[in-house]
């Protein structure tokens, strides 16, 4: 899937992700995925399907969003560099993630933030119904 904006671009294949920078970017820059090993990375854009942003060749934005199209989205390693942050890509970004067609229908979406919450509210994400049903298992040193 490819999806144009001006001078940018979204698009879904994976031969075009510049997995250098995306690991660059979330091991050195990113809070949620610091020191997080190459081989991680690997393992989660393998496993996930994956939206780059492109202006021409060089890549300035991703995401990837862990799912069964069916029933169940996980958003995730969502970030764009800075010097084209303010452009509203990743609001772009999101739009075109939710309005996929064979992402339709299913039951939830889930994140976790710090400090984008603005953003994902203006995509439908909103704190969790009913916190008391949801459990999680961390390890926090796993990287």
């Amino acid at each position: 899937m490819r999806v144009r904006r001006g001078e940018y671009e979204i698009d879904t294949d994976k031969r075009r992700l510049d997995i250098a920078a995306i690991h660059r970017f979330l091991s050195q820059e990113s809070y949620w995925a610091k020191k997080r090993p190459l081989e991680k990375t690997l393992t989660a854009i393998e496993n996930s399907l994956c939206f780059g942003i492109y202006k021409g060749r060089e890549q300035v934005g991703f995401a990837r969003l862990v799912t069964d199209k069916a029933t169940f989205a996980y958003v995730g390693d969502v970030y764009v560099v800075e010097p084209h942050r303010g452009k509203g890509l990743s609001k772009w970004l999101l739009q075109v993630m939710t309005e996929q067609p064979d992402l339709q229908g299913m039951r939830r979406w889930l994140l976790a933030t710090r400090d984008a919450h603005g953003l994902y509210k203006q995509h439908g994400f909103s704190a969790l119904v009913h916190p008391d049903r949801w459990m999680e298992r961390t390890s926090l040193d796993a990287y």
